[in-house]
Parts: structure tokens; C-alpha cells; sequence
């Protein structure tokens, strides 16, 4: 019985609202017939603002997705040009490669910029300072772009960056694409930048070395040296 009533109750509710509902329509409807000079200019107004609104939306969508696009554009061009300036680099050889080396540091403010360019150089193809001061040796292992840095390399680095030289930043820079996990994992535990062929191809572009050292290995190094 309760239930019956309660439904009983929704019903007669549901009616008397539907009605004052539509009393409601009719009364506005008689108005707005009645103020039909003053109404008028209001809706026109908003409408206006609904169109004028809308396409301010539609334009601004379409602006977004104009830069959204152009961005990836941009690295796209920004990429195929790295890898222009590296087919320029790819042509070097293993000797002018550390002399292009060399002036990309000098090029950056490093001081007494040396290169070795000879065996047994103990890894220090490049030897210099940088702006503030402190002692740069650099690595440079010119492959193949589809070749990786081993670990093997990276340990006779390791093993005489700042042992054998004193490093403070030591830098092994490559034209191949990649470290091994291995490589990379000895080179971030013991500090050392390692610039593989993307990093360097921004570096060839003009990207300054100090930007660079942060990115793939600290290799920031503690001391600075004042300048002799």
C-alpha cells in the first residue's frame, strides 16, 4: 500500500509540474508577444555573441593546431638540417675530426685548446678549458652512424679522463647514434658527458657546449681553476 501511494504521490507531482510548466510557457510566450520591441534586439544580440563567440572558438582551434603543426615542422627541418651539417662532418677524417672538435670548443669560449693527434694519446684527443675554468678533456671517436660507443671504449676513458689528465669535464664525443646501456651506464656513474651523433649534430648547429654538458651525463665536474 505504501509503495502505491508513493508512486500515486510521483504521479500527481510529476502532473502539477508538467503543468505549471506549461502554464509557465504560455504566460512567457503571451509576453514576449506583447514585448516583442523590446525583446527582439536582446535575442539578436545573443545570437550575435553566439556566432561571434563560436567562431572566435573555431578560429582559435584553428590557430593552435597551425602552431601545433608548425612546431613539429620545425624539428623535422631543424633535424634533416643536424643531419645535412653531419654528412659535412661524416666526411672528416679521424684527424680533421678532432681538429673540428677542437675549434667547436674554442668556438664556445674554451682556452688553450690543444689537440693531440696521435696513439697513445691516453684518450685525450682534446685538451682545454673552459670559460670558467676548469679543465676539459674530450674523447672523440669518429664511426659510423649506425655503429655503437662499447663499454670497452668508454672504460679506457674512464680509466684516464681525470686519472691520467685531470679532468674536471670529460667529454667523449661520437658521430654514431648511440651508447650501448652499458657504455651509457658507466658514463652517467663516472660523471662523463657522452655526446652521441644527435647532441653533436645540435652542437655543429650552434647549440652552446655548456647546454649540452648537462644533457647526457652530468659531467659538470666540482673544481674550478683559475685561469694561469
Amino acid at each position: 500500500m505504501a509503495r502505491r501511494r508513493r508512486r500515486r504521490l510521483k504521479k500527481r507531482t510529476r502532473r502539477q509540474l508538467q503543468g505549471w510548466g506549461a502554464v509557465a510557457a504560455v504566460a512567457a510566450a503571451v509576453w514576449v508577444a506583447r514585448h516583442w520591441s523590446v525583446v527582439w534586439p536582446v535575442l539578436v544580440a545573443v545570437l550575435a555573441v553566439a556566432v561571434v563567440g563560436g567562431a572566435g572558438w573555431a578560429l582559435l582551434r584553428s590557430h593552435r593546431l597551425a602552431v601545433s603543426q608548425n612546431r613539429a615542422w620545425r624539428v623535422q627541418e631543424e633535424a634533416r638540417a643536424r643531419e645535412l651539417s653531419m654528412a659535412e662532418v661524416d666526411a672528416l677524417s679521424w684527424q680533421e675530426f678532432e681538429t673540428y672538435i677542437a675549434e667547436l670548443c674554442r668556438r664556445d669560449g674554451c682556452k688553450d685548446v690543444v689537440v693531440s693527434g696521435k696513439s697513445g694519446d691516453l684518450g685525450a684527443d682534446v685538451v682545454g678549458c673552459l670559460a670558467d675554468g676548469r679543465k676539459l678533456v674530450v674523447q672523440c671517436k669518429k664511426y659510423a652512424p649506425h655503429r655503437s660507443v662499447s663499454s670497452q671504449d668508454m672504460q679506457k676513458f674512464v680509466g684516464t679522463a681525470r686519472l691520467e689528465h685531470g679532468a674536471d669535464v670529460a667529454l667523449f664525443v661520437t658521430t654514431c647514434r648511440t651508447f650501448t646501456k652499458a657504455a651509457l651506464g658507466l658514463a652517467m656513474r663516472q660523471d662523463i658527458v657522452a655526446l652521441h651523433r644527435d647532441l653533436l649534430g645540435s652542437w655543429v648547429k650552434g647549440a652552446h657546449l655548456e647546454t649540452l654538458i648537462p644533457l647526457n651525463g652530468s659531467g659538470g665536474g666540482t673544481k674550478r681553476r683559475p685561469f694561469p
